[in-house]
């Protein structure tokens, strides 16, 4: 059978610089960061105090309040993300029988859990909320999302660290391929910036510690780069068959036409020095959407900031694009919006969609220091304009998980 082509027809976003696509937009293209010190929390005995946190949330806006209650902070979320999503597509009150809902999450409810296991300790077993678990395990923003819209299609949750938003959409893309579904919800949240969120990353010296200039933190690329800034957010996009977007007369950003999956194989948390495992499913995304190398017009880049990951994607762009990686415009939104975790490979790919549309790239913020061995174009610190045609989005995961999504401008 023939597989189906998919296309991109709606975007919900919620992320440290804006609580909407628009907002969004417009603070990434102005290189305006997002990066603040912690406010939900007092952070000030972490080597890390800083982070990327959703600014002026109101559930009840979106939910009552005993949804409000009962749903952790990534879920409500996920929720947000879709309203939108869902309203920018012009699919409120579709019938959901035909619709899906993949939604990942890297950790998931770890607030609700420090919140509950005080409880435990302070008052004893028969306090602890009997929402404790459905609250926290990551599937749960699939689910409500099916719960409150009535999607009744293929529904789970991806888990692969900070390439789970990325795997949800390709999950979904895959799905849509096969005819399983003709609407897929797709995307990735989290909310997990916490005591013991921040405890463990610092203590596995992953963050940066530029506490006294929080918007100058995330610096991919640059040779001053001390480690990534933890975000939080979600990333929703709606997903529909060429035919079906067609049936409904839709707007279409974009059309998916291809995605790599990898492992590293290698460590824990390092990705290798040589970016086999990036490389290898770069490849791949260029085999299964029949681009070749010198189609790409942009990348968006997993840029983390930390001194390992950078070098390591930079390379593998170098082994598999050859001479042609030093012509290729190559941006990490993370520079303003920190790391999203399981949310950001959804947010990049999204972005990319709209780079797509607006013929505009947003800048790689605070490249300062030019590091010899990060020599590519990183787009620094303006935005740029120039039409993009295809375009390449990058996830990769502790645990080393690869994901490679590439999506193009919509052809007849």
């Amino acid at each position: 059978m023939e597989k189906k082509r998919v296309v991109i027809t709606g975007l919900g976003l919620l992320t440290p610089v804006g609580n909407s696509k628009e907002e969004t937009w417009k603070a990434l293209i102005g290189g305006r960061s997002g990066i603040e010190k912690i406010k939900d929390f007092d952070a000030q005995d972490y080597s890390s105090q800083i982070a990327g946190e959703i600014k002026n949330f109101d559930p009840s806006s979106f939910l009552d309040k005993k949804s409000i209650r009962h749903m952790d902070r990534f879920v409500q979320y996920a929720i947000v993300a879709t309203k939108e999503a869902l309203k920018d597509a012009h699919l409120e009150g579709i019938d959901g029988r035909r619709v899906g809902v993949i939604v990942g999450a890297g950790i998931g409810g770890l607030r609700v859990i420090e919140q509950q296991h005080s409880i435990l300790l302070e008052k004893g077993p028969r306090k602890v909320s009997p929402f404790l678990i459905p609250m926290l395990i990551p599937d749960m923003a699939s689910g409500q999302i099916a719960i409150q819209f009535g999607f009744r299609g293929p529904n789970y949750c991806t888990v692969s660290a900070c390439a789970s938003g990325a795997h949800a959409i390709a999950d979904g893309y895959r799905i849509l391929q096969n005819g399983e579904a003709e609407v897929m919800v797709t995307g990735g949240t989290e909310s997990c910036i916490t005591p013991l969120g921040l405890a463990g990353f610092c203590s596995a010296h992953s963050l940066s510690t530029k506490n006294d200039e929080p918007e100058k933190a995330s610096r991919p690329f640059d040779k001053l780069r001390d480690g990534f800034v933890m975000a939080e957010g979600a990333s929703v996009l709606i997903l529909e068959t060429l035919e079906n977007a067609k049936k409904r007369n839709s707007r279409i950003y974009a059309e998916i036409v291809g995605l790599g999956l990898s492992a590293d194989a290698y460590h824990m948390t390092a990705p290798p020095p040589d970016g086999n495992g990036a490389a290898l499913a770069i490849k791949e995304a260029l085999k299964d959407s029949k681009i070749k190398p010198e189609e790409i017009d942009y990348i968006s880049a997993h840029g983390t900031s930390t001194p390992l990951n950078d070098k390591s994607e930079t390379q593998a762009i170098k082994t598999v694009f050859g001479d042609y990686a030093y012509r290729i415009p190559i941006s990490s939104i993370k520079s303003m919006v920190g790391h999203m975790l399981g949310a950001a490979g959804a947010v990049e790919v999204a972005i990319s969609a709209l780079v797509i549309e607006n013929s505009l790239i947003p800048p790689t913020i605070n490249y300062e220091v030019a590091d010899p061995e990060c020599d590519l174009d990183y787009v620094p610190n303006q935005s740029r304009k120039k039409g993009v045609r295809v375009a390449m989005s990058n996830s990769f995961g502790f645990g080393g998980h690869n994901s490679v999504i590439i999506i193009k401008k919509f052809e007849e």
